[in-house]
C-alpha cells in the first residue's frame, strides 16, 4: 500500500512543481515586461521633452507625466517582484500606487486648466469634476493607508522593503 501511495504521490508531485515554475516564468516574464515599458516611456519621455523647445510649459508638464508613469509602472514591478520573494501579495503598495496615480491625474488635470487656452464652459466644468474625484480618490487611498498603519501589528508583507514611503 505504501508503493501505492508514493507512486501515486510522485507524478501530482511533480505537476505540482512544474504548475509552480511555470506561474514563476510567467510572473518574470511580467516583472521584465514592466521594467521594459518602463524603458520606453522614459526613453520616449526624454525625447519628447528635447523636442518641444518652442513649447516649454506644454514639455515640462508632459515630462512630468511620463516620469509619474515610469514610477507608477516600477512601483507595480517592485510589488510583483516582492510577492515572488515572499509569496504573499501585499495591499500597501497597491495603495502607493494608486496615491501616485491620483496625484498624476491631479497634475494633469490641473495643467490643463492653467496651460490650455481658452475653452468651452462644459469642458472646465468637465476639468474641474476630474479635479475633485482625483483629490477624492487620492484622500480615500491615503485613509486606507492611514488606517492600515494604525490597524494592529505590521504584516511582514506590508512592511515591504523596510522604506517607509509614507
Amino acid at each position: 500500500m505504501d508503493e501505492h501511495e508514493t507512486g501515486a504521490a510522485g507524478p501530482s508531485l511533480r505537476i505540482d512543481q512544474l504548475v509552480r515554475w511555470i506561474i514563476l516564468g510567467i510572473e518574470y516574464a511580467i516583472v521584465a515586461g514592466l521594467l521594459l515599458v518602463a524603458s520606453v516611456v522614459l526613453v520616449r519621455t526624454v525625447a519628447n521633452f528635447l523636442r518641444y523647445g518652442h513649447d516649454f510649459p506644454n514639455a515640462v508638464v508632459a515630462a512630468i507625466d511620463g516620469i509619474l508613469v515610469v514610477i507608477i509602472i516600477l512601483d507595480i514591478a517592485h510589488t510583483v517582484f516582492g510577492h515572488l520573494r515572499s509569496s504573499v501579495f501585499p495591499i500597501r503598495p497597491f495603495l502607493i500606487i494608486g496615491i501616485l496615480a491620483g496625484v498624476r491625474d491631479i497634475l494633469s488635470a490641473s495643467a490643463h486648466l492653467t496651460l490650455s487656452g481658452p475653452f468651452s464652459q462644459r469642458d472646465f466644468y468637465n476639468t474641474l469634476i476630474s479635479l475633485a474625484v482625483g483629490v477624492g480618490v487620492v484622500i480615500s487611498l491615503l485613509l486606507g493607508l492611514l488606517i492600515l498603519r494604525f490597524s494592529g501589528p505590521v504584516d511582514v508583507a506590508d512592511a515591504g522593503d523596510g522604506l517607509d514611503r509614507t
